[in-house]
């Protein structure tokens, strides 16, 4: 660990003797639309919750703002809010189209980017642009809704919202000067030809833990904010505790006045009934917008304030505005709340998250490398968000509230998952299209956030082992639309992974490896007992994550007596088996137990591998066409290969690895154990890559792998075709060739079809918002990488093929995957004429100064011209990018 005062904070924060991580951005982009707030009989919770309600109706299970900051358990939040004068509302939150009013399904339709951030959150930095001009709500949606799936998105760019510059650049920076002392200074700038007036809110509020007709949470009173003599604001919680929220005096020639009111819900505009309170949640815009100093409370008291700021900016000038939110015991005092004792302590911060980067980050701070690096992990902390729901407590409903339909209470989403209890920091996929916890996207999250926290990326994998979260038959809940779907089983990878990079070899947390080995034991077995229909070692799984891949819903029972055995499912379960393999092998080296478990793990593997390549005469291999496909088993017995070329038959090339010789020589018991089954059941290693040369070189590096080295290269010819999967950048999710080939098959009286589709989706299949029907899609990319470099290091230079194919060039496997890096981190670098291709087309992002270096990271990108598509703040995954620049090495 370096010595740098970021490092000592983790250290401290890790150690518990500094609450560092008590406050962050935990604060959501977007709370209403999202399963938790559904309360509907029919699980419609775009529309249970609308973005219309979102101003007048209490939460119950969380908040949101724009570029927010609150505390762990999201009891104290703080967002600025926004108005230009012409607004017909305040803008307090990010706007966006639900699935139903999208082209493509859910969109956010703003320009806001996460700029910086430590992992104590003790300097945090965001820019949100906003139109002087009216907010084109009603053009976004009807524009949106005009347009067919055929189209691209229409984005907020594409309409006159930013026309001739008239915007304010509205950046927002948090500094801590203690555990409980937050700074914050918003700063907004007028890129417009001419002066225009902001109003400026910054709002801070309780979450409403009282309305519900049960105790608050742990807390015996409900809290209150209220105003002091001398103007400024007092918080009292109960278990958060004793607030000031200060507000500088060198702005009060532009202060109108502090507003208050309740965080309750305006019932007389949603439903037409009397309110129970006399000022609720959407006070600020009747008092601003309309004017209506009566629907405040004149007492100056509640669980909802803002600070009234206004003031008409010149062209080209800015206005800041500072605050303080402060714990009493560590309150400053006066004269030193502001001035220049604030400016130091923002200065200090921002020079300190200069040098964590250049620790963390092997590129000059004036490269572009060095500013893709930083902007995604910044995306990945401002990405940390409060995550609420209890599932029983949700199904059943709230005794103050109307009680649920009954077929919810006992049959509604997510049922069979009674013990979910979850009120934790969550890394999320996206902030605002996908502001929940997804298994899968979190496992990658890790993977980048070990480089900077490593101790939070441990805590993330272990939380999700634990027993409020995994199910009790060993499933790790998916995500909240459907906790029983099934993620590809990439938790021990993450896990494994992040083991490594978190310490030198030698020092590394083995505590962590072995608490989350136990747990993901049993999630293997469920997997072993759930996922292998015929006992076959042929695995199915459903989507897997890759939603609208097949050629029909894979999830869905194909009736008959038919099931589906998929190449994706076989090839992760091969993978899992090797990576619990490799654990078991490291934690025998401290306990021989393990030494059986490692023995069980790689039978299994050898196993898979078998069923894989030779069950049925070929298993899922096709010796004619060099690929693995899924295919589907009918009830007599026969299979109907489903031969379409894409990242389903290529993720066999995952399940590798290379073990030392002298590694298996410290195990004894395995060894003994590896070497009578290879000797004893010879049927079943004859597909395993370099395995029968076991006893000649006792101290030789071995490999075990699905893939022979002929199919290996095979495969490999495919994947390196730039007719096929090689993009200029990166590998498509399917191959080119099915642009003028289109797989159809014949099904149920239906001609189903795959074509290749490189950008958007054109299909409805599992709603529409992504696609993965060509577009190239970082983690599967990050996966096939890393397993070049492990068949690298096992073949070395006496494996080289042609790259591209046909090309006549050769290289090495390590040469390969840094090609494929390198047209990865293409997408983001810009190129001859300063463009970027993520954004080539997307307008101001590609070429406007004020616009094209702060950075987008999308969920996928467009399969031949690289654009960014999908959602565009997904820094989860699509942050791997910054492990692909580091070094020049890669995923290692």
């Amino acid at each position: 660990m370096d010595d740098c005062p970021e490092s000592a904070r983790l250290a401290e924060d890790t150690a518990r003797t500094k609450n560092w991580k008590r406050w962050g951005p935990y604060l959501s982009e977007r709370q209403w639309g999202t399963v938790r707030e559904d309360y509907s009989a029919n699980g419609d919770c775009w529309n249970y919750f609308p973005h219309d309600h979102a101003r007048s109706r209490a939460y119950r299970w969380g908040e949101d703002g724009i570029l927010g900051f609150t505390d762990r358990e999201c009891r104290l939040c703080f967002a600025p809010v926004l108005w230009n004068g012409v607004d017909p509302i305040l803008k307090e939150r990010l706007f966006g189209l639900t699935n139903q009013e999208g082209n493509h399904g859910e969109d956010v339709k703003e320009a806001y980017f996460y700029l910086d951030g430590l992992p104590t959150h003790s300097y945090q930095h965001a820019l949100y642009k906003y139109p002087q001009r009216a907010y084109p709500y009603l053009e976004l949606i009807e524009k949106n809704r005009q347009r067919t799936k055929l189209e691209p998105e229409f984005e907020i760019t594409d309409t006159e919202a930013f026309a001739e510059n008239r915007y304010f650049d509205v950046e927002i920076e948090y500094a801590k000067g203690g555990p409980d002392d937050i700074l914050i200074q918003i700063t907004a700038t007028n890129r417009g030809p001419e002066p225009s007036t902001l109003h400026l809110l910054p709002t801070l509020w309780f979450r409403n833990t009282w309305s519900w007709g049960r105790l608050p949470e742990d807390t015996p009173s409900r809290p209150e904010l209220y105003r002091r003599d001398d103007g400024q604001i007092e918080a009292d919680h109960a278990t958060l505790g004793h607030f000031f929220f200060l507000l500088d005096p060198a702005n009060q020639a532009d202060l109108h006045g502090l507003l208050f009111t309740e965080n309750e819900t305006n019932r007389q505009r949603l439903y037409g009934v009397p309110n129970d309170q006399l000022f609720v949640k959407d006070a600020f815009h009747e008092a601003v917008i309309h004017g209506r100093t009566d629907a405040v409370n004149p007492a100056d008291f509640g669980t909802k304030t803002a600070a009234h700021y206004a003031m008409e900016i010149a062209p080209g000038k800015s206005w800041s505005l500072r605050l303080r939110l402060v714990e009493q015991s560590q309150a400053p005092a006066d004269q030193q709340a502001f001035g220049e004792p604030f400016s130091d302590l923002l200065i200090q911060r921002k020079e300190e998250a200069n040098e964590f980067y250049q620790i963390h980050i092997p590129f000059p701070p004036e490269s572009e490398e060095f500013r893709i690096m930083r902007q995604a992990q910044a995306g990945l902390l401002w990405s940390k968000q409060f995550y609420n729901y209890e599932v029983t407590r949700w199904l059943k409903g709230d005794p103050g509230q109307p009680p649920p339909a009954p077929e919810r209470q006992w049959h509604g989403r997510n049922w069979d998952w009674p013990h979910v209890f979850s009120r934790d920091v969550l890394s999320m996929p996206d902030t605002w299209e996908y502001p929940w916890f997804a298994a899968w996207d979190l496992a990658f999250h890790t993977v980048e956030l070990a480089r900077i926290d490593p101790a939070f990326a441990k805590g993330q994998l272990e939380l999700l082992l634990r027993e409020w979260y995994m199910h009790p038959n060993g499933q790790i809940p998916a995500y909240e639309f459907a906790f029983s779907d099934v993620n590809p089983p990439v938790h021990a990878w993450a896990a494994w992974r992040v083991y490594k990079i978190a310490g030198a070899r030698g020092a590394r947390d083995l505590r962590f490896l072995e608490s989350a080995f136990q747990k993901l034991l049993m999630n293997f077995t469920w997997w072993v007992n759930r996922k292998d229909s015929s006992g076959r070692s042929l695995f199915s799984g459903g989507f897997l994550g890759l939603d609208n891949i097949g050629v029909f819903d894979r999830s869905k029972q194909l009736g008959n007596g038919s099931f589906l055995e998929q190449a994706d499912g076989t090839a992760w379960m091969a993978s899992y088996c090797l990576i619990m393999l490799g654990m078991a092998m490291e934690l025998a080296e401290n306990d021989p137990v393990y030494e059986d478990i490692a023995s069980k793990f790689f039978e299994h593997f050898v196993s898979i591998t078998n069923a894989i390549n030779t069950f049925g005469g070929c298993g899922l291999w096709d010796g004619e066409d060099g690929f693995y496909y899924d295919q589907i088993a009918l009830a007599d017995g026969s299979q109907v290969p489903l031969k379409i070329r894409s990242i389903v038959g290529l993720l066999p090339l995952i399940a590798v690895a290379v073990a030392p010789g002298e590694t298996i020589n410290h195990l004894p018991n395995f060894k003994k154990r590896m070497t009578w089954f290879i000797k004893n059941r010879p049927e079943l290693y004859l597909h395993i890559s370099e395995l029968n040369e076991l006893e000649a070189h006792d101290t030789a590096t071995r490999m075990l792998a699905i893939p022979s080295r002929d199919q290996l290269v095979r495969m490999l010819a495919y994947m390196l075709d730039e007719n096929e999967f090689l993009s200029p950048y990166g590998i498509r999710s399917v191959s080119r060739y099915h642009k003028d080939h289109p797989y159809i098959l014949k099904w149920d009286c239906e001609d189903l079809r795959v074509d290749y589709t490189p950008g958007d989706s054109t299909t409805g299949l599992f709603g529409g918002n992504s696609n993965w029907r060509g577009p190239i899609w970082m983690p599967i990319n990050y996966l096939l990488v890393e397993a070049l470099e492990r068949y690298h290091h096992f073949y070395g230079n006496a494996l080289k093929v042609e790259c591209p194919t046909g090309s006549g060039n050769m290289m090495n496997l390590k040469q390969v995957s840094r090609e494929i890096k390198r047209r990865l981190a293409s997408l983001f670098l810009p190129g001859p004429d300063g463009t970027r291709p993520y954004a080539a087309s997307l307008g101001r992002y590609a070429n406007d100064p004020l616009w094209r270096n702060n950075l987008l990271f999308n969920e996928y990108f467009h399969g031949d011209n690289g654009r960014g598509l999908g959602a565009d703040h997904q820094t989860g995954w699509t942050a791997l990018i910054a492990d692909c620049l580091r070094d020049g090495k890669g995923p290692r």
